[in-house]
């Protein structure tokens, strides 16, 4: 008696559902980039703490041009002038310097002619001119950064104007990557009859790592069940996800899913109503995960972008584990399968239009799709062909 195929949506709502988000730990934000926040980022203190330049020039009260001014003294960055200025006086200052007491505005160095220990205004001074305010990037206790933002250079600039040395960041997940078949060759190895190179491992390690996983291990299986069932033990000893690729079909020498079922690893779904890509594995043992993909690297990359990827962001607190989903225009027309597709597509946005083009053939066996694809675009189940000019629903990749 067959199964029935699992939708694509229903197989995400359940690997969701079953990846519970890791423990937080402290990080220096010197080593933090691309990790997830575990909890909120208050400013310490406002931001900047003090009022200062955003201009080299001279601060001064308001009022009229053609007004020669005493100069009294010079703020610089790390140096405050100490004087307060009055209304005939300037402060000589530069950018990023504490505005003195009394100045109300900065008058850039261009709008000045200096006269010996003078200086003459060239234009009208408005209060607030080229001042920086205290606190006008941040302010103290409020949240600037959300947990479950991913932290990339600009975030990570925020934290350290936060006051912060350290931010609590989900733990990343730790994963091992497993390859079964007596055909797969290390890369670059001389290979025999019916072998071919483990490019698998090379990928999903990769995918893995960008999806912001720490790799524990990468290895070959061999096609018996002794073996298989050896190498996913020793993975559940250390793991919190196992990519597995191959051996979850049904042929004699598929040993991934009796192995598993034998270490007490619960089947949450088989089989995708999915081209390419049809017999994903996904299970758990407690909060383990364990995908098992398939073989042909095209459906591998394919299902760990649609299922595996969002995991890994969920365990680690991410904020939008699946990526958001848009429209674009299929430029050519392309038959329909009994299954929905995933097309490697290249996409181009001129002309305001989000253009999607297949990125040569489609096969599941085609890795010449994969590199330079910038997106997967969704076609429907059915029969026919899409209709010219359709548009239909794209992730970016």
């Amino acid at each position: 008696m067959s199964r029935a195929l699992i939708p694509i949506s229903d197989a995400r709502a359940d690997v969701l559902a079953a990846s519970v988000q890791l423990p937080s730990e402290p990080v220096p934000l010197a080593i933090a980039l691309d990790r997830v926040l575990a909890e909120d980022v208050v400013a310490a203190a406002d931001v900047p703490p003090f009022g200062n330049s955003a201009m080299d020039g001279f601060a001064v009260h308001h009022g009229p041009s053609r007004r020669s001014l005493r100069i009294v003294g010079e703020a610089r960055a790390g140096s405050p002038a100490g004087v307060v200025v009055g209304r005939d006086e300037a402060v000589r200052i530069s950018t990023g310097a504490p505005l003195p007491d009394g100045a109300e505005a900065v008058i850039r160095v261009e709008d000045t002619i200096e006269l010996g220990d003078s200086v003459l205004l060239s234009t009208d001074i408005k209060a607030g001119l080229n001042v920086r305010k205290a606190g006008e990037d941040l302010r103290a206790g409020t949240v600037v950064l959300r947990a479950g933002t991913r932290l990339g250079p600009g975030e990570l600039a925020v934290a350290v104007g936060a006051g912060l040395a350290e931010v609590g960041c989900t733990r990343a997940p730790r994963v091992v990557v497993l390859c079964t078949g007596d055909e797969l060759r290390e890369p670059g190895a001389p290979l025999g009859p019916g072998e071919i190179h483990n490019s698998n491992a090379v990928m999903l390690a990769a995918l893995a790592r960008q999806a912001g996983a720490e790799l524990l291990t990468v290895a070959r299986v061999q096609d018996t069940l002794a073996a298989t069932e050896a190498a996913f033990a020793d993975a559940l000893t250390q793991a919190d996800v196992v990519l597995a690729s191959g051996g979850v079909s049904v042929g004699p020498h598929d040993h991934v899913k009796p192995a598993l079922a034998a270490l007490g690893v619960q089947e949450r779904f088989w089989r995708v109503s999915l081209q390419p890509g049809k017999p994903t594995w996904f299970g758990q043992r407690g909060d383990q995960l364990v995908f098992g993909l398939p073989g042909n690297p095209v459906s591998s990359y394919v299902t760990f972008l649609l299922f595996a990827r969002p995991a890994l962001l969920a365990l680690q607190g991410h904020a939008q584990p699946l990526p958001p989903r848009g429209e674009a225009l299929l430029t050519i027309q392309m038959p329909l399968r009994d299954r929905e597709q995933a097309v490697r597509v290249r996409l181009d946005d001129r002309d305001g239009l989000l253009r999607a083009t297949p990125n040569g053939a489609q096969g599941s066996h085609i890795t010449g799709s994969l590199a330079g694809a910038d997106g997967l675009a969704f076609l429907p189940p059915g029969g026919g062909q899409t209709r010219s000019g359709a548009s239909f629903p794209i992730e970016r990749i």
